[in-house]
């Protein structure tokens, strides 16, 4: 039963709860409107960009047009994309799939999601005849995190990528990115594909310069790794084709200049050969190629800020700007996209982030890398970056890119990996829950009770590491008991606050006991003349707390 409050609460979206479970409001989201660009959106700050008025359907190939509900294709045309059969109002065994795994989605929810561009299904052709299990990426959907590996030429082998791919999927990531540099970059990758149950994205520029100099790439050599890893299964490309030659000047003030090794490898072509960045020139072509494969653009971010002190510039913006236009001409091609984000940005300017490209890119999702909010913290950048990507998802960005402990310092090693997935869990989780995308808050809640009834073992199981969970409430106790090692038996509120209601239910006698440790508490802690009491962990040392637990009752 909720009770009437003076305070006026803000107005609240749906409920994360199933069963609507405790007394809270639910969420303080926007109400969700599937179908529209505030699918699942935090209310916007004054002076935030709103969300395109256009669509993906604004863009429709030519000789294509838009019927009564979905597109009619020139006769003959053959859909190949999933994008493709979106549009043509046809349901895909793809669709089928995300649509079961996000259970509050329909099949027709998510072709509609991925017709409007809203929503990609990643899915390699040649992927899906091994072990992909489809899903989808999209801010309709819950949020999802991707796990980036790769050798590098100082470490790692595939054995040990592939053994890190399996390792991170077992901790929750959505996606993987085969990352490498250094080794057999196409044994690699090719092993990874084989084995991966999750989508795929690469960044072909890497492998474009094994053996020859940025300086030496042709548009055929471009072209030539493009269907080199589409025909391998490869899911996703990042390709930066959003960093222009005129946007090379305004990187003069930066502190760090350009960090995305993509973007700086282009830029340094630029700069060799005084013409336009070469993936901007073939981007038709390479279009053309990930049709064929049904591979989705992740269209990069060069410019992508490498500190705090250089986000939110002209260089990244006009950059979404171009990412902007990129999106539009491979929709005209038929070709899914999402679109890739910063980095390194202050905390106050997350939103606005999140929402210049919501408007820019027509409402395509948006994967982010962190952000990291502050700069001051290595070997914890993936706290400082899990911060920022919950406030990314809760206004608007559809996927998160980990980071582990080792970024900027070294690669990741194994329980890197589960470091970084585990912390962005918590980032798209949390922001699940804000958004209110129904069922999310189900398994808090079943883990609420447990705690309330002081069941370790469901406490246990319900949590997402439960091998950690166990491990630390058994460094104090042997066996389970009604209470834990913070607190101890006789100041453990839980605990009191059961025997209150057995009592409040008339199944308990006596209530004495309870009103005597409550008094006793009380005095122990030096409450104030309020009679408010400070936290005994500040107020009392250790011998004194022992003191006061031998003379309560149930002390020893």
């Amino acid at each position: 039963m909720r009770c009437s409050v003076s305070t006026n609460i803000p107005a609240h979206g749906n409920n994360p709860s199933t069963d609507k479970l405790g007394t809270t409001p639910g969420s303080f989201a926007n109400p969700p409107r599937i179908g529209t660009p505030y699918t699942f959106s935090s209310p916007d700050t004054p002076g935030m960009p709103g969300p395109s008025d256009r669509t993906a359907w604004d863009f429709l190939p030519e000789g294509w047009e838009r019927g009564e509900e979905f597109a009619v294709a020139p006769d003959r045309f053959k859909a190949v994309t999933q994008f493709e059969y979106a549009r043509l109002g046809m349901i895909t065994p793809e669709m089928e799939r995300a649509a079961e795994r996000e259970t509050h989605l329909s099949p027709q929810q998510v072709r509609d999601e991925i017709a409007a561009g809203r929503m990609l299904i990643t899915a390699n052709k040649v992927h899906l005849s091994y072990n992909l299990d489809p899903m989808c990426i999209g801010r309709a959907a819950t949020t999802k995190i991707n796990a980036n590996l790769g050798a590098s030429p100082l470490s790692s082998n595939t054995d040990r990528e592939v053994e890190k791919l399996e390792w991170a999927v077992r901790w929750g990531a959505d996606t993987a990115m085969d990352l490498s540099t250094g080794g057999n970059l196409d044994e690699c990758r090719e092993a990874i594909i084989r084995t991966a149950t999750v989508p795929i994205g690469t960044v072909p520029i890497y492998s474009m310069i094994i053996g020859r100099s940025v300086e030496e790439l042709t548009y055929d050599d471009i072209l030539t790794e493009i269907v080199k890893q589409a025909g391998q299964g490869v899911d996703f490309f990042t390709i930066h084709a959003g960093l222009l030659k005129e946007h090379l000047p305004y990187l003069k003030d930066r502190l760090i200049g350009i960090v995305s090794r993509g973007g700086s490898l282009l830029a340094r072509w630029m700069l060799a050969h005084n013409k336009q960045n070469p993936m901007y020139e073939v981007f038709d072509e390479i279009c053309d190629i990930m049709r064929e494969y049904d591979v989705g653009f992740s269209l990069g971010d060069g410019l992508r800020p490498g500190g705090l002190s250089d986000a939110t510039d002209e260089a990244q913006l006009r950059e979404v700007e171009t990412l902007g236009e990129l999106t539009e001409r491979a929709w005209a091609r038929g070709c899914q996209v999402m679109i890739e984000g910063p980095g390194h940005v202050p905390f106050d300017q997350i939103e606005f982030n999140m929402k210049y490209a919501r408007r820019i890119c027509h409402g395509a999702p948006f994967y982010v890398l962190g952000p990291l909010v502050t700069d001051i913290f290595p070997g914890y950048d993936h706290i400082t970056s899990c911060i920022g990507a919950t406030a990314a998802a809760y206004h608007g960005a559809a996927m998160l890119c980990y980071v582990t402990p080792k970024e900027h310092l070294s690669l990741p090693k194994k329980d890197d990996v589960k470091q970084g997935c585990i912390a962005y869990k918590i980032a798209a989780h949390a922001a699940d829950v804000a958004l209110g995308i129904p069922g999310t808050r189900d398994r808090d809640d079943a883990l609420t009770r447990a705690r309330a009834a002081l069941d370790w073992s469901e406490h246990v199981k319900l949590s997402f590491d439960p091998e950690t969970a166990r491990e630390f409430h058994d460094e104090d106790h042997d066996v389970d008991e009604d209470f834990c090692s913070m607190c101890g038996h006789d100041w453990c509120a839980v605990r009191i606050n059961r025997d209150l209601e057995l009592f409040g239910a008339g199944e308990a006698k006596e209530i004495g006991e309870i009103a005597e440790l409550a008094e006793k508490t009380l005095l122990a802690v030096s409450a104030d003349d309020d009679g408010k009491a400070t936290c005994h962990s500040d107020m009392v040392d250790e011998r004194e707390a022992q003191k006061i637990q031998a003379g309560s009752p149930g002390g020893s």
